[in-house]
Formats: C-alpha cells, structure tokens, sequence
C-alpha cells in the first residue's frame, strides 16, 4: 500500500514539474519574440559617413579619421550596416593641401564623384549621416551622396566632428538636400575627442541613441 502511495505521489509530481516546464517554455518564446520585435522595430539602419585619414587639425595624422570612429560606435550600438563614402579621387593627406582643395569645391558647389554606391538602397529605413565640418559646412561629397539618392520617408540622423564649430548649419543643409525626409536632432563630437578620448566619446554617443529610442 505505501508503495502504490509513493508511486502515486511521484506521477503527481512529474506531471507537475512538465506543465511548470511547459509554461516557462512558453514565456521564454515569447520574451524571444519581445526582443526580436523590439530590434526591428526602426527598421534596417545604415550608417553612412564620410571621414578622412592622413592629417587632420589638432589630432595630427591618424590612420582612421576621427568621423569613421564614432560611425563605427554607433553602427556598433544600433546593429546597423556600414557604408563608407569615399571620393573616387583620393583627397591629399596633407592637412593644408586638404583644406585648400576642400574649400575650392564648395566655392564651385562641387559634386565629386563617389567611389562606390549603396546597392540596396531600398532597404534602409534610417540612415545616420556622419561628416567632418569643413569650412563651416559638409564636405562635398556628403552633397553628392545626399542627391544621388531617394529619402523620401526615410528618417535622417546626423552626426559629425569638428574642431570646435558643432553641427554649424548642416542639419538644415540635410533638410533641404533630403526632400521627404525626417532629419532628426544631430550629434557633434569633437575630431580630437573622437581620436584620444573615445571612452567619453562612446558615453556621449549611447546616451545620444538612448534620446533617440535606441
């Protein structure tokens, strides 16, 4: 008789622990299916920018320029794609040769052809903008990226690095080149804190996403 007891006792406890084990399988599938809907929730991210090696003002001369630094940050942050805009011909590395040619083109307006394209264009919801600020302005080839695609219902994100001059006035430059676009607030980093302080620039660029709804 106690055996037939103890047996009953133990098929009342096995069956328990199945139907616990059932609903916690259950509630991980579903807090799985929580965050998959929550990371594609703003759509395929890319992260186009544009950054020059070589000598810059203040940090001297670097082998990454101090925008691809915090583009590859928040690629890093937001599980985005990466598209580095390049001008077909190369720039010079000499800071003051540099600075002379950049600022020729954008007397002319001009609109340097780009090394490489984004394929899939399409696919992109939200694409975060990164620049150097030339002479107060995007450098040329941004204009010439900026035009060569459709944004309309895209969202637009800004970021860039500086010396000293912020975002100046390229949010409303984006405005006016993206037709169609939300353009949203924009970051700007100092260039010299992007190459020696990249812990403070890091916290600066997380807390930045977390405004953002990243």
């Amino acid at each position: 008789m106690r055996r037939f007891i103890a047996l009953i006792a133990a098929l009342l406890t096995a069956a328990s622990l199945a139907a616990c084990g059932a609903q916690t399988a259950g509630q991980t599938a579903s807090e799985t299916q929580s965050v998959t809907s929550s990371s594609t929730a703003k759509g395929h991210i890319l992260v186009a920018y544009f950054s020059q090696a070589g000598e810059q003002y203040d940090v001297g001369v670097v082998e990454k320029g101090n925008t691809q630094i915090v583009a590859e940050m928040i690629a890093a942050e937001t599980d985005a794609d990466i598209f580095h805009m390049e001008r077909k011909a190369a720039y010079p590395s000499k800071l003051s040769e540099l600075l002379d040619e950049a600022q020729d083109e954008q007397k002319n307006f001009a609109r340097p052809e780009l090394a490489a394209a984004v394929d899939n264009w399409d696919d992109y919801d939200t694409i975060f903008l990164g620049y150097p600020i030339w002479w107060g302005d995007m450098p040329m080839p941004v204009y010439t990226f900026l035009e060569s695609y459709d944004f309309t219902g895209k969202t637009v994100i800004p970021f860039d690095t500086n010396g000293g001059s912020g975002l100046a006035e390229t949010v409303s430059a984006i405005t006016k080149a993206c037709p169609g676009a939300t353009v949203k607030d924009g970051l700007a980093v100092s260039g010299k804190e992007a190459q020696t302080q990249q812990d403070k620039a890091k916290s600066e660029v997380r807390n930045w996403l977390k405004g953002l709804g990243y």
